[in-house]
């Protein structure tokens, strides 16, 4: 008799239950080390003050993709702001970050092309590589030489893509960007950057770290969440007209969803207001990682060095890390286990992420409490 649906996943959830990978739906309790909101704006009154006068006036639904009655001057006009903040020709709006990498990499990329993509990229990006008719090859992270080498080893006669994020969600490094961009218009290549956690943190203007790596804009296309550091939804594509343009034509993520609330489009015309502006929020945000750094290290925990505000503490078994969650969680902060599949096996750690409501006696209580539980002092010592 053939197996039931219900009896393999009953199998499956079993499997997942005593991996100790079971994952569970729980709303924010305690003190912020979790989210991105990296700048605070996710509550700032500027931006729900707008997106409540944006509702008053347009209703709480879009009722349509924008290519049918979906469509709203405020999205355009979001649109435009969004390429001058990036320096680049176009942008386009998208309902998520997931929904707008699926698009780049299944409608630039064709069959007989190849898409150089990082190893730790980001599961959306790793699904639009899947999903594309190009090849796909898979470099070592953040390997400048193993890229040029695979560049230069290319035999297809189509064009060429590498893929990488800006920021690693959840490792906190960063790839050598500027070697990339050069390596890519030597090899005609074409770079596409996730900035989902870098743009409203970095850059003069705060528009990412394509900006602080000196790369023009239109060199490369990006993808720039709007539900971190800017504290909405959605995301932008931003580059050269040509590549927007043809999103618009045949990207399937964006021509068959419907388009997002345009009240969302209102708070996010206050949030680049904010982040243009204020960009002594950065500063601030670039001081508070740096104390929390210095306090973790004169505590004895052992994190990567870097100036990002995404900190793991790798403790590698799954176990370790739900129980230094569990105990940060009853001493009042909200810090997540992160296990497989989000990380390799054995890499299972907590990641901490630094935002601008942490003051300088909050992250010293915290390192306190960690250093309380005695998991990562014990697990440096047998590591």
């Amino acid at each position: 008799m053939r197996e039931s649906l219900e009896s393999r996943i009953g199998e499956r959830l079993r499997a997942i239950r005593d991996g100790h990978l079971l994952r569970t739906l729980r709303p924010p309790t305690g003190i912020d080390f979790s989210s991105n909101d990296y700048l605070g704006l996710a509550n700032h009154p500027r931006l729900k003050r707008a997106m409540i006068d944006a509702v008053e006036l347009h209703g709480v639904g879009s009722t349509g993709s924008r290519l049918l009655r979906g469509e709203r001057e405020a999205f355009t006009a979001i649109e435009r702001k969004f390429a001058a903040f990036k320096h680049t020709e176009r942008a386009l709006y998208f309902s998520s970050g997931y929904l707008a990498n699926l698009a780049v990499l299944t409608t630039l990329p064709e069959r007989g092309d190849v898409i150089f993509s990082d190893e730790r990229n980001h599961a959306s990006l790793v699904d639009g590589v899947r999903l594309s008719a190009a090849t796909r090859v898979v470099f070592p992270h953040n390997s400048l030489d193993e890229l040029a080498r695979l560049l230069r080893a290319q035999r297809q006669a189509g064009h060429a893509f590498v893929v990488t994020e800006s920021l690693f969600s959840m490792d906190g490094d960063v790839p050598p960007l500027a070697e990339y961009a050069a390596l890519c218009r030597s090899a005609g290549a074409t770079l596409v950057v996730d900035e989902a956690h870098a743009v409203g943190v970095y850059g003069q203007r705060g528009s990412g770290l394509i900006e602080e790596a000196g790369i023009e804009g239109d060199r490369c296309v990006s993808i720039n969440t709007a539900g971190k550091a800017l504290g909405v939804s959605g995301a932008f594509v931003a580059g050269p007209a040509w590549a927007i343009d043809y999103l618009i034509q045949r990207g399937r993520s964006f021509i068959f969803s419907t388009a997002p609330p345009p009240s969302l489009a209102a708070a996010l015309d206050a949030s680049l207001d904010i982040v243009i502006n204020e960009p002594g929020r950065r500063a601030q945000l670039a001081g508070r990682v740096k104390y929390l750094r210095a306090a973790l290290a004169a505590a004895g925990v052992g994190v990567p060095a870097g100036p990002t505000p995404i900190i793991p503490i790798v403790l590698g078994d799954n176990d370790r890390a739900l129980l230094a969650a569990a105990e940060l969680q009853a001493r009042g902060f909200d810090v997540r286990a992160i296990r497989p599949p989000s990380v390799a096996p054995g890499t299972a750690r907590l990641r901490i992420s630094v935002n601008l409501s942490l003051s300088d006696e909050t992250l010293d209580r915290f390192v306190t409490a960690l250093s309380a539980t005695g998991i990562v002092q014990c697990f440096a010592a047998s590591s």
